[in-house]
C-alpha cells in the first residue's frame, strides 16, 4: 500500500511545465475546449504549442513541432489529442495569431510589472531600451517577393524587428516587425502608445529624430539617445542666456515653423573614445551626467536579448516559407523568450531577483530537459527548483569573451561628434517668431 501511495503521489515534469506556463497566461480568453468538435487546436493548446515550438530544438521545423507536440500531449493527457501535422498547426496559428497575441502580451506585461516589484521604476521613470535587428528568412520566391532584401549584397530575405525592452528585469515589453528595409524609427513611433506612464527611453545613434523626440515629449516621456555626426545642433537661440555648454537645440530646416527642441548634451569619455549623449532631462539635479552615462550602458541589455533570441534559442533564421508565416513565427519566438524569463524570475525569491540576473542559457536548458523528460517523475524539486539556479555567472572575467577571429564581425564606424554651431541672428529671430523652445510639449 505504501508503494502505491508513493507512486500516486509522484509529480512529473509535464505537470511542472504546465504549471509554470499557466502562471504566464491569462485566466480568461484562452479556452481549452470549444463547441465545434472538429477543432483539434483549441486556443489554449495553440498558444502553448507555439511557445513549446520556440523552445524545442531540432534540425528543421518539423522535428521541433514533433517534440513540442509530444510535450503538449503529455501535459494534457486526458484531453483530446491536437492535430498531428505541422501544416495544420501553422494554418490554425496564422488564422488566430493576432487575437491570441493581444491576450498573451497583456498577461505577460502584467506579470512583468508584478515580478519587477520595486525595480519596475528607477526613480520617477520606467527605464526602457529600444533597438532594431534583422532576422533572416528562407530564400523562397514568396519570401523574396514579400520581404525583399536589405543590408549587404547577396543577403537572403529578412524581417526587421524593433523591440522595447525593460532594462532592469531584462525582459521584452513589445515589438513590431516588418520588411527587411523597414525604418526602426518609424516602427518605434508606432509603439509609443505601449510605453508605460513616464518612461525614460534609451536609444542608440540610429534613432535621433525631431518628430520622434517631440512625440515623446507630448506624451510625457523622457529619453537618452546617442548622437553622432549625422545630427546638427544649435547653441544660443536667445532664451535664458545659458552659458553652460550642455544646452543645445534641435531644429531641423524642415521644422522651422515648429518650436525648437531644447535638450541637454552630455559628453562621456570611454577610454580614448568620446561618446555624446543627448537627453530631454535638462536639470542636473534630476539626472546627473554620470547617471546619464550609467543608464545608457543599461541599453546594452537589448543587444544581449537579440543575441539570446538568435543564438541561445537558435532563432537566427526563421523557417517558414511565406512572409505571413515568418512574421507569426517570429512573434511567438519572442513570446517564448519573454515567458522563459518570467518563469525563471517567478521561481526566484524577490531578493534574488534584485541581486542576480536570470540566465537565458540556463533557463532554456532546464525547460528543454523538462520537455524531453515530460513523462518521467521529476527529481529534486522539479523544474521550479532547477530554474532558481538559472542565473548568470557572478565571477569577474580575466579576458574578453569575444572570439579573436569572427568571420562575420561587423566593423561599423563610430558615431562621431555631432555638428554644433552657434545660431545666426536670422535663426534667433525665426525662433522668436514661433515661440520659446521648451520640453516637454
Amino acid at each position: 500500500m505504501g508503494r502505491q501511495r508513493n507512486a500516486a503521489g509522484r509529480r512529473y515534469y509535464h505537470q511542472d511545465l504546465l504549471a509554470a506556463i499557466g502562471k504566464c497566461l491569462p485566466r480568461r480568453g484562452l479556452s481549452l475546449q470549444v463547441d465545434d468538435g472538429r477543432v483539434r487546436w483549441t486556443p489554449r493548446m495553440l498558444v502553448i504549442g507555439a511557445v513549446l515550438l520556440g523552445w524545442a530544438t531540432g534540425p528543421n521545423l518539423k522535428e521541433c513541432f514533433i517534440a513540442a507536440r509530444e510535450a503538449l500531449v503529455a501535459m494534457y493527457g486526458s484531453r483530446r489529442r491536437p492535430g498531428e501535422t505541422l501544416a495544420g498547426f501553422l494554418d490554425a496559428l496564422h488564422q488566430q495569431s493576432a487575437a491570441l497575441l493581444s491576450l498573451v502580451v497583456l498577461s505577460l506585461r502584467r506579470m512583468t510589472i508584478r515580478l519587477a516589484g520595486r525595480q519596475w521604476r528607477l526613480g520617477p521613470w520606467v527605464v526602457m531600451g529600444a533597438d532594431g535587428s534583422r532576422v533572416e528568412c528562407p530564400m523562397t520566391r514568396s519570401n523574396e517577393k514579400g520581404l525583399g532584401c536589405a543590408g549587404r549584397d547577396k543577403t537572403p530575405p529578412q524581417l526587421f524587428v524593433t523591440t522595447l525592452f525593460h532594462v532592469v528585469s531584462g525582459l521584452p515589453w513589445g515589438w513590431i516587425r516588418g520588411r527587411g528595409n523597414a525604418s526602426e524609427r518609424g516602427q518605434l513611433r508606432r509603439m509609443l502608445k505601449d510605453l508605460p506612464r513616464r518612461t525614460l527611453l534609451l536609444m542608440d545613434a540610429g534613432f535621433p529624430s525631431y518628430v520622434l523626440f517631440r512625440a515623446l515629449g507630448i506624451m510625457g516621456h523622457d529619453f537618452i539617445v546617442r548622437v553622432g555626426s549625422n545630427v546638427r545642433l544649435l547653441r544660443g537661440l536667445g532664451w535664458d542666456y545659458q552659458r553652460h555648454g550642455s544646452t543645445v537645440y534641435l531644429w531641423p530646416q524642415k521644422r522651422r515653423k515648429q518650436l525648437p527642441l531644447k535638450l541637454r548634451l552630455v559628453e562621456i569619455k570611454a577610454g580614448r573614445k568620446r561618446v555624446y549623449l543627448m537627453t530631454s532631462v535638462l536639470g542636473t539635479v534630476a539626472l546627473k551626467d554620470a547617471e546619464v552615462a550609467l543608464l545608457y550602458r543599461l541599453r546594452w541589455g537589448i543587444e544581449v536579448m537579440y543575441r539570446t533570441l538568435k543564438r541561445t534559442l537558435e532563432h537566427h533564421k526563421m523557417r517558414s516559407d511565406t512572409p505571413q508565416r515568418a512574421k507569426v513565427e517570429l512573434d511567438w519566438y519572442l513570446v517564448g523568450l519573454w515567458m522563459l524569463g518570467l518563469m525563471t524570475l517567478e521561481a526566484m525569491t524577490p531578493r534574488r531577483r534584485v541581486q542576480e540576473r536570470w540566465s537565458a542559457a540556463g533557463a532554456i536548458s532546464c525547460v528543454r530537459s523538462a520537455m524531453r523528460n515530460a513523462r518521467r517523475p521529476r527529481r529534486h524539486g522539479g523544474l521550479r527548483r532547477e530554474l532558481t539556479h538559472a542565473v548568470q555567472d557572478s565571477y569577474v572575467r580575466s579576458r574578453p569573451k569575444k572570439a579573436r577571429h569572427y568571420p562575420r564581425k561587423k566593423t561599423e564606424h563610430p558615431a562621431g561628434r555631432p555638428k554644433i554651431r552657434m545660431a545666426t541672428s536670422s535663426e534667433v529671430k525665426a525662433a522668436q517668431a514661433v515661440g520659446p523652445p521648451r520640453y516637454p510639449y
